[in-house]
């Protein structure tokens, strides 16, 4: 791993979307925070600011599918056209991700860190989009 870009995560919900950061050079990932969002809509005022504050090189949006890799009739639709929107609102190169089981993972590294008053959803929803920038650089390097 030679390039040192920075990336941020969406792991899109539509009653909160978790958003982390990535360093390419290290391989890994930190939560920033979690945002509301009614009924599948985030504040964008709120994820301009955080692009403006990292500027990362990419954006990787998690694929909901399930456990065969399907698209979800609900979720799957709305997580590519918000991370459309992301694209076409702030210009930033976005790619979408395999998510599969990344909810289960955050809530069983976070209980295993803080049991459970660790597994608040804002917690869990960060730590989602962790794992999924941590398993894109997985897919794009081998481990």
């Amino acid at each position: 791993m030679s390039q040192a870009r920075t990336i941020i995560g969406f792991d899109y919900g539509t009653k909160s979307i978790g958003i982390a950061v990535g360093q390419e050079l290290t391989g890994t990932a930190s939560p920033l925070k979690a945002i509301k969002a009614r009924d599948g809509i985030p504040n964008w005022d709120q994820i301009e600011q955080i692009l403006k504050e990292w500027q990362p090189d990419l954006i990787v949006v998690g694929l909901p599918t399930d456990l065969h890799g399907k698209d979800l009739e609900t979720i799957t639709p709305r997580a590519k056209k918000f991370a459309n929107r992301l694209f076409g609102r702030f210009g930033f190169p976005v790619e979408l991700h395999d998510e599969r089981l990344s909810t289960v993972e955050a809530r069983s590294e976070l209980f295993d860190r803080g049991g459970y008053k660790a597994l608040s959803k804002g917690n869990v929803d960060c730590q989602s989009a962790v794992i999924i920038i941590e398993s894109w650089f997985e897919n794009q390097y081998g481990e």
